[in-house]
């Protein structure tokens, strides 16, 4: 009889585990850098000779949206972005990610442009810095450069209403 007790308990701890993960958002990546300075860098501005760094938007809060032209979900969040652009309320920074300079270009030509700016990371080496797992992911950066949020996935009407702008108005306090 005790034979059996060591293999049903095992199944039993297998379907607690299991059961806890299903109740879990599967979009709700947590981020290793949440509460820590926002990783330095500097990069080429898309469409333009300038450079861009973490470093020109201290003392603001700023929304960094990791993007790329190949991105079927980034189309799904695009007019939501271009909507709250429009707001004036938070500048956006665009991190075009591994893409072609030229389709990005055309991309935000056809769409809209809600960034501020959009800095060049072709090779993706800033997004691994960042921790982005795939595109579209958004950070909320605060005046100090500390990343205060990771929003994995395309952000929605709901998200942004819920999650994204009261944690901005806090931060712009």
């Amino acid at each position: 009889m005790k034979r059996f007790l060591i293999p049903l308990g095992a199944f039993v701890v297998l379907v607690i585990f299991l059961a806890i993960g299903l109740t879990r958002d599967p979009r709700d990546v947590p981020s290793p850098l949440k509460d820590k300075p926002a990783p330095a860098f500097s990069l080429p501005q898309l469409g333009s000779d300038k450079a861009f760094s973490p470093a020109d938007m201290q003392g603001r809060v700023w929304l960094l949206n990791v993007w790329a032209s190949w991105c079927v979900s980034c189309r799904q969040e695009h007019p939501i972005l271009v909507a709250f652009a429009k707001s004036g309320n938070t500048p956006i920074v665009g991190l075009n990610y591994k893409d072609q300079i030229p389709d990005a270009k055309k991309w935000l030509a056809d769409f809209g442009d809600p960034y501020v700016l959009s800095a060049v990371d072709a090779d993706g080496r800033v997004g691994i810095n960042y921790g982005v797992y795939g595109v579209p992911e958004t950070y909320v950066i605060d005046k100090a450069g500390v990343i205060r949020l990771k929003h994995t996935g395309p952000v929605t009407a709901d998200s942004l209403k819920n999650q994204i702008l009261p944690l901005v108005a806090a931060l712009n306090k």
